[in-house]
C-alpha cells in the first residue's frame, strides 16, 4: 500500500504554481487529489501554508486551513468537499488565500492530515484552535509542495 498520498492536477509536487492560482492574480484554490486513504480514518483536514514567509514577514504565513474533510472528499478548482469548514488565513479572510511572495520565490507547502475523529471546530476558526484540536488524532500525513514567483 503507497499511503496517504496528496497531488494536483494544477501543478506537479515541487513544480511552478500557475498564476491564476495567486493571490493577486485570480485567487483559485487548486485541484487537489487525495488518494491512500489509510483505514480508521474519520475525516482529514489540510493546511497551505509558506515557511519562506519568515524572511520576509517574520513568520510562517497560513494560506488556507480546512478540516473535516470526508475521507472520501475531492478538491475540484475553486471548490472544496461538502461538508468541511474553513479557518482564517492570515489575510484575515476565511478559505482560501493563494501565494503572494513579497520579495522572491517561495515553496508553498500543502500538509494532509488522516485523523482518527472530526475536528468540529466551527468555520473562521484560527490555525492554533484547528492544531490542538487535531493533536493526538493524526494517523498519517502527506506533503505537497508546489513554487510561486512575484
Amino acid at each position: 500500500m503507497a499511503g496517504l498520498e496528496l497531488r494536483s492536477g494544477s501543478f506537479g509536487d515541487g513544480g511552478e504554481i500557475p498564476r491564476r492560482f495567486g493571490y493577486k492574480q485570480g485567487n483559485h484554490s487548486p485541484q487537489l487529489v487525495i488518494s491512500g486513504v489509510p483505514q480508521g480514518t474519520a475525516s482529514l483536514a489540510l493546511v497551505m501554508d509558506d515557511p519562506d514567509a519568515v524572511g520576509a514577514v517574520g513568520k510562517v504565513w497560513l494560506h488556507w486551513l480546512v478540516w473535516d474533510i470526508p475521507p472520501d472528499g475531492e478538491f475540484g478548482e475553486d471548490s472544496v468537499p461538502q461538508g468541511c469548514a474553513e479557518g482564517r488565513n492570515d489575510f484575515g479572510e476565511d478559505g482560501y488565500g493563494g501565494p503572494a511572495p513579497p520579495d522572491k520565490e517561495h515553496t508553498y507547502v500543502f500538509k494532509l492530515y488522516a485523523l482518527s475523529g472530526k475536528v468540529g471546530a466551527r468555520p473562521g476558526s484560527a490555525r492554533q484552535e484547528v492544531e490542538q484540536a487535531i493533536k493526538g488524532m493524526v494517523i498519517e500525513e502527506a506533503v505537497l509542495r508546489g513554487r510561486f514567483a512575484p
